[in-house]
């Protein structure tokens, strides 16, 4: 296979100019950290962004960071911790789900998935986060989208397209990201021995609340498997664990995290735990690391599901009993990771089935290659909305020379966003 090293945004326009010309499509990589989500591509040519990694601006004070797609994205959150702020959305480590490098994501990548962690349920997704980007389309033509604040979008954002498009629309070059003061102290609260449907409860009822909850997480007992790290030892004797988060200054968190307490009190009595321990404990649910790669349900294949919070308990604890496998709730129910025994076609009509009946969708996060090329890993979309897509990717890549069938199977419709 031809590795094509770029350093520049022009020798992207030359590299997939000469791609077009040979139609011959092009895989495009940062550090490959995501190569194992998708369909699996029949391509001769890696696009290696790897070496655009530069940090062209970072402006603490207007609370804007303009950097090169290829840069790790574990660099770019050194920098910004050091002064003392973040990614309010909370970007996923897939490195766990996937056995892949860890730490080892690029900022592209990031952006290209377009997953966000707990957060999500306060702060918004990676796109409502982007501000501005440069990129190279399928015709080979830079353009920029956006700009470094939101007063300076005009008309259609495109940024927003171009998050969670995992490289079907255009290569990303650089982008221009919000980050946000990282808050003075956080506090978790811990219910425990709940099951599905009162967790969900629980978990309603903090959320609807007027205390600024910034996380909401639900681990059956059944999931804490032999896990390890923060989230095991907090789960030890094996309990399940419902987590309710709450961030701002150190007055502030106590105050409203004793309110809470009293509030969920007839869930159970709440254990606290406070900022290093607590920020552990989410790292462990953003990542999903009950079914890491290396632990005890490796081999299993792992959907994610997003439905309406309030279906949530009822569609995990159905999908759990039907096919014998675990799942880790996020987003106050929102949020569905669900790991199943080894199936052919990873039991997919039954979990589409399910996920659609309950008004949400399913992306195959996690499966062998010879099971992501029989059946759709993204979501089918209505034909309408298929149709849309494609005009979409036709208008920035008519040739399909970008991560060409990716996102869909030869023949089959449009996925939907992951």
């Amino acid at each position: 296979m031809d590795i094509l090293k770029v350093r520049d945004a022009k020798d992207v326009e030359h590299v997939v100019r000469a791609a077009i010309a040979s139609e011959q499509p092009l895989e495009i990589i940062g550090h490959g950290t995501k190569r194992l989500v998708g369909q699996p591509m029949a391509t001769n040519a890696l696009l290696d962004l790897s070496a655009l990694n530069a940090v062209k601006s970072y402006e603490p004070n207007e609370l804007i960071i303009t950097v090169e797609a290829g840069a790790p994205l574990s660099d770019v959150k050194s920098l910004i911790d050091s002064k003392n702020q973040r990614f309010a959305f909370e970007p996923m480590d897939t490195a766990w789900l996937l056995g892949t490098a860890a730490a080892a994501g690029t900022i592209g990548g990031m952006i290209g998935a377009g997953f966000a962690g707990p957060r999500r349920i306060q702060a918004g997704g990676a796109r409502d986060h982007l501000l501005g980007a440069h990129a190279v389309s399928g015709f080979g033509d830079s353009f920029k989208a956006g700009g470094r604040v939101v007063k300076n979008v005009t008309g259609y954002d495109l940024c927003k397209l171009l998050a969670g498009s995992w490289g079907t629309l255009a290569v990303v070059t650089e982008v221009t990201l919000k980050v946000m003061p990282r808050p003075e102290s956080e506090r978790t609260l811990v219910l425990r021995d709940l099951d599905h449907a009162a967790a969900n409860q629980a978990m309603t009822a903090a959320l609807g609340s007027p205390f600024d909850v910034s996380g909401a997480a639900h681990v059956p007992k059944s999931a804490l498997r032999d896990t390890i790290g923060a989230l095991g030892s907090l789960g030890a004797p094996r309990s399940a664990l419902t987590l309710v988060r709450l961030e701002g200054i150190t007055a502030s968190a106590v105050h409203r995290a004793a309110s809470l307490a009293k509030l969920l009190s007839t869930f159970g009595t709440a254990e606290t735990i406070d900022d290093e321990r607590s920020a552990a404990v989410w790292e462990c649910v953003r990542d999903v690391e009950p079914f890491a790669a290396k632990g005890p349900l490796g081999a299993w294949p792992v959907w994610r599901i997003v439905c309406p919070p309030a279906s949530g308990a009822a569609l995990g604890e159905r999908l759990a009993r039907e096919t014998g496998g675990d799942v880790l709730y996020d987003w106050g129910g929102g949020l569905i990771w669900a790991a199943m025994p080894p199936w052919p076609d990873a039991q997919a009509t039954l979990v589409r089935e399910r996920a659609a009946a309950a008004g949400g969708y399913a992306t195959l996060l996690r499966a062998p290659d010879e099971v992501r090329r029989q059946i759709d890993v993204f979501h089918p979309a209505s034909a309408g909305v298929a149709a849309l897509s494609e005009r979409v990717r036709q208008s920035f890549d008519p040739k399909s020379i970008l991560n060409r069938g990716r996102m869909t199977r030869l023949g089959a419709s449009s996925g939907s966003p992951a």
